[in-house]
């Protein structure tokens, strides 16, 4: 089976988003994000717009929802989702809703393993109350602030194996990867590569990358990422995870 390539719009203007996404598209990217900076400044207006101009693509949307997951997820759904993100780190009862709702609405769900005390631990909650996928993920301020303190930063690859051996869900790596770390993710057996700050997106400004070899730098890394085959098996078909 071959991986799949996710850019995360952590933008927060709708028409900029809009136009990274169809650079991206055409340089092979598969499926689009709709990063929190840009659920923050668009909302569900966001969320159709980019549903609209993009009817057949994967989109999820990284709600990081903590509370209220059932009326989130469904919200999502309805404006063109295909996934929505709850946290680890939420309540139990939030996490099972946002399934519940997964599945009543048919959109899947990721669970995201920010700031669990096991990350591995954290992996295997998510995907015991029903995540279809789990994203291993180091914060964006918590990367930064260490750096700022001139301490070690910890990376997604640092536990990627161990995550993906506790699980049978399809993970992915987040968290300040270089494009070199990103190509690398499937030889760790986590098929889905996502694409954002500060690889596509400016970290800082949240604004897409300045480069003008954007469409060539995404191009190769897909070609990269799409030429692995991912060994690992899972519970349900590969079809099922990319539907």
């Amino acid at each position: 089976m071959k991986p799949i390539v996710q850019i995360s719009l952590d933008l927060t203007d709708i028409e900029e988003a809009v136009k990274t996404a169809h650079v991206a598209l055409q340089a092979g990217v598969d499926w689009l994000e709709v990063g929190t900076p840009l659920v923050l400044a668009e909302g569900l207006h966001g969320v159709r717009r980019l549903r609209s101009e993009f009817p057949d693509t994967p989109l999820v949307v990284d709600l990081k929802t903590m509370d209220g997951g059932y009326l989130e997820a469904e919200m999502m759904a309805k404006a063109g989702a295909t996934h929505v993100v709850v946290m680890g780190r939420a309540h139990a009862e939030t996490i099972k809703c946002v399934v519940q709702a997964g599945r009543d609405f048919g959109v899947k769900v990721m669970g995201d393993n920010l700031a669990c005390d096991s990350m591995v631990d954290g992996a295997k909650f998510l995907e015991d109350l029903g995540c279809d996928y789990v994203i291993h993920h180091i914060g964006y301020d918590e990367r930064r602030g260490l750096v700022a303190q001139g301490l070690p930063c910890p990376s997604p690859l640092d536990q990627l194996t161990e995550v993906v051996e506790a699980v049978n869900v399809p993970v992915q790596a987040v968290g300040g990867l270089s494009i070199d770390q990103a190509i690398s993710c499937p030889s760790y057996g986590a098929p889905l590569v996502v694409l954002g700050a500060p690889l596509t997106i400016d970290a800082d400004s949240f604004r897409t990358s300045s480069s003008n070899d954007l469409p060539s730098v995404l191009r190769t890394i897909c070609e990269n990422i799409h030429s692995q085959q991912i060994k690992k098996k899972y519970k349900q078909s590969w079809s099922f995870y990319q539907s």
